[in-house]
């Protein structure tokens, strides 16, 4: 029998739909996966921050408070419907003046603006072309940039998580470190 997925629910079975997102992205997983701790290592006020594949803005408008007035969030996503519900929630955070909304082409970011950080929170398995991807957002980072990914354990098997750490390295990123992050494979990487 096919999985739910494999039906009218979701129209691209890669991507995962915004109604879905309302079981991840709740109060509840603030318990076991604090955005601010997630990424406050990494980013600082005045960054300009790229965030792929926000959904509905958990990383996003934490990351527009850290970034402060002088800094920059770059939401990019392949569905209007996530940057429409971010948008809405970065207004009620006060953020909304701090995050660009960017929706993407399905095989390129189509962006042209240089970050100190990227974030790829659960949804790199989502890319099928994983190595255009990575060249992308390598060019996109200035020297000294970082490059956080993290996807969920349950999806994605360690097999398949290294396949994609090496598609990075081939990229040219350096593997950096691998940050413990609840409920995820992580791994930190430098330009």
């Amino acid at each position: 029998m096919k999985n739910l997925f494999d039906y009218s629910l979701v129209k691209d079975k890669r991507v995962c739909p915004r109604w879905l997102c309302f079981t991840f992205d709740n109060l509840l997983r603030r318990l076991v996966q604090n955005p601010e701790k997630v990424v406050e290592p990494y980013v600082h006020e005045g960054d300009i921050v790229l965030d792929v594949g926000p959904g509905m803005g958990y990383f996003s408008i934490p990351l527009a408070k850290i970034v402060g007035e002088k800094g920059k969030v770059i939401a990019a996503d392949v569905q209007l419907k996530m940057l429409n519900a971010l948008q809405k929630r970065a207004k009620r955070a006060g953020v909304e003046q701090r995050i660009t909304l960017h929706l993407c082409k399905k095989d390129s970011l189509g962006l042209n603006t240089k970050f100190d950080f990227a974030l790829a929170f659960w949804m790199v398995h989502e890319v099928p072309d994983q190595e255009s991807f990575f060249k992308e957002i390598r060019s996109l980072l200035k020297p000294n940039g970082r490059l956080l990914i993290s996807e969920p354990k349950i999806h994605v098997t360690m097999a398949k998580y290294d396949e994609t750490i090496e598609k990075a390295i081939r990229a040219g990123f350096v593997l950096k470190s691998n940050p413990s992050i609840s409920l995820s494979r992580s791994t930190l990487f430098v330009t």
